[in-house]
């Protein structure tokens, strides 16, 4: 287990709207791309944020592996890769109990590669998918689930999940959680979910 810290925007515990199977989904606070449209605007400042530890989002996460039939985490944000040294030690903590890791980022896989920095290596050698391209609102995705736009693509840095390739090709979901103290939304940008709420709340 590690103390290394990661600043949290938001995390679910469970979520099929966010990558392939039942999910574990965390976004990083902040981000230095500012990508235009964005549909996390409130998680790019690097200010804010909840301060988590590695350990901290493991154990959480092996409760739900075994109580939810959890497979993996999706690290989304904000920019996972600009928490590097956290999202490495996350990464091969989420392997080391048994499931697989999936990272969002706004870099491109070369550029990553490029880099040769140790701790976005570490990352990228506990990846099984990446999808990686800066988001580009003129370009939106409408055959590829789980990504934004046309020009981000999807590598399967392992095996893992090969197989369930066709799965990609199917229409984007919206996954509503509802509890007695919240209601959240998974796997719409925030804009389009914010209006679809607005108009079945009219009706309740």
């Amino acid at each position: 287990m590690s103390n290394t810290i990661i600043n949290v925007a938001h995390s679910q515990a469970v979520t099929e709207a966010e990558g392939p199977g039942r999910r574990y989904a965390l976004w990083v606070q902040g981000c230095p791309l500012r990508c235009p449209g964005c549909c996390n605007p409130s998680f790019l400042p690097f200010a804010g944020g909840e301060a988590r530890t590695v350990s901290a989002i493991l154990a959480d996460m092996e409760r739900n592996r075994d109580l939810q039939g959890l497979v993996g985490i999706s690290l989304l944000g904000g920019e996972p890769l600009a928490q590097a040294a956290g999202i490495a030690s996350l990464a091969a903590g989420v392997q080391s109990l048994g499931l697989s890791v999936m990272i969002y980022t706004g870099f491109t896989l070369a550029e990553l590669r490029e880099e040769r920095d140790v701790h976005v290596d570490a990352v990228l050698a506990s990846t099984d998918i990446l999808v990686d391209g800066p988001y580009d609102r003129t370009q939106p995705e409408s055959l590829r689930r789980w990504v934004g736009s046309r020009n981000q693509q999807v590598h399967f840095l392992s095996a893992r999940h090969r197989a369930d390739e066709d799965c990609w090709r199917q229409r984007n979901t919206l996954e509503l959680r509802v509890t007695p103290s919240s209601i959240s939304v998974n796997g719409f940008p925030a804009t389009e979910a914010a209006a679809l709420w607005k108009g079945w709340s009219r009706r309740l």
